[in-house]
């Protein structure tokens, strides 16, 4: 992992969104947050909290109501090929085949790039070139044989690896996961723990892996966001979601699998559970676990007069 400056920057970011009568409602309360290149962040939180949220401003599908969020010290724009995401729904299109599918963003890029410049011949021998760059990614997601199928001949797991054939390919500093094993059995979802792992270590990417699996968060993620409303502070019961706790999950990384089965595994998830997703235990913004070498936070005086 790269320590040099943090890659990405959120401070003081807020996210409000108009109700019915118009009266803005806080999905996000002053999120602070730095990142480093190459880290694998895994994001858990109650339901309605703002987690995906949280990925659409990374992603630039959004801008903050308040705050920056900056990429290398700049704001972010649209979203590009720097940073690609996953959803829980699989991004692939049934009419094409597997390999269609996962050449899909470099075709659509090079056809804007490219459009009335190269030759019908230049064109062809780079979309070959495509294709050879696709079956590589086939390979190493253990599908080269299936380049010509289509994905309803294929099984959960094999579409989630496609669509994460599909990201990958665009090669993005930054890869951005919803809650992408949700839908998917027990094996399978193992299967596919250890396969993203492998894909983390070997393309060094940096990843937010939004997850309601709170054994899957301390498993995957060498850093865990626990973003929640269930808190208070001198003003009273919190508005909006805080990052709560921000810490680097105990032992190395990746991890063994007996990790899953062990009393620091079962310890880590009961803290996390009492401390951000109970509506019935809310610490005060000075209890937040706030541990990683990098976490940081910015309050005003209403929510913590102790800091006047």
């Amino acid at each position: 992992m790269n320590d040099t400056n943090p890659m990405l920057h959120l401070e003081d970011v807020y996210m409000r969104y108009p109700s019915r009568d118009g009266t803005p409602i806080t999905i996000l309360n002053d999120i602070d947050l730095k990142v480093r290149q190459g880290e694998f962040i895994t994001v858990v939180g109650p339901s309605g909290c703002g987690k995906s949220t949280l990925l659409r401003l990374i992603l630039g599908a959004e801008s903050p109501t308040e705050g920056a969020v900056l990429l290398d010290g700049k704001k972010l724009d649209a979203p590009n090929r720097n940073r690609g995401i996953v959803f829980q729904k699989y991004s692939l299109f049934p009419h094409l085949s597997v390999m269609d599918n996962i050449v899909f963003g470099l075709d659509a890029e090079a056809h804007g790039m490219f459009l009335g410049w190269l030759k019908p011949g230049q064109m062809r021998q780079r979309r070959r070139a495509f294709r050879d760059q696709a079956q590589v990614y086939l390979e190493r997601i253990g599908l080269a044989d299936a380049a010509d199928k289509y994905p309803h001949e294929l099984s959960g797991g094999m579409r989630q690896r496609v669509a994460i054939a599909q990201s990958l390919i665009m090669k993005p500093r930054i890869l951005l996961m919803d809650e992408p094993f949700g839908a998917l059995d027990h094996a399978t979802r193992t299967e596919m723990q250890l396969f993203i792992l492998e894909q983390w270590e070997q393309a060094e990417m940096t990843i937010f892996f939004v997850t309601h699996d709170l054994e899957e968060a301390c498993f995957l993620g060498s850093r865990v966001l626990v973003l929640s409303q269930y808190y208070q502070t001198d003003a009273g019961r919190g508005q909006g979601a805080k990052i709560v706790g921000d810490f680097a999950t105990p032992g190395g990384h990746p991890k063994p699998t007996d990790f899953l089965y062990s009393e620091e595994m079962s310890q880590l998830v009961h803290r996390i559970r009492s401390e951000g997703l109970s509506p019935d235990n809310l610490q005060h913004i000075r209890d937040f676990n706030l541990t990683h070498r990098d976490a940081f936070r910015t309050v005003n005086p209403e929510e913590w007069q102790r800091e006047q």
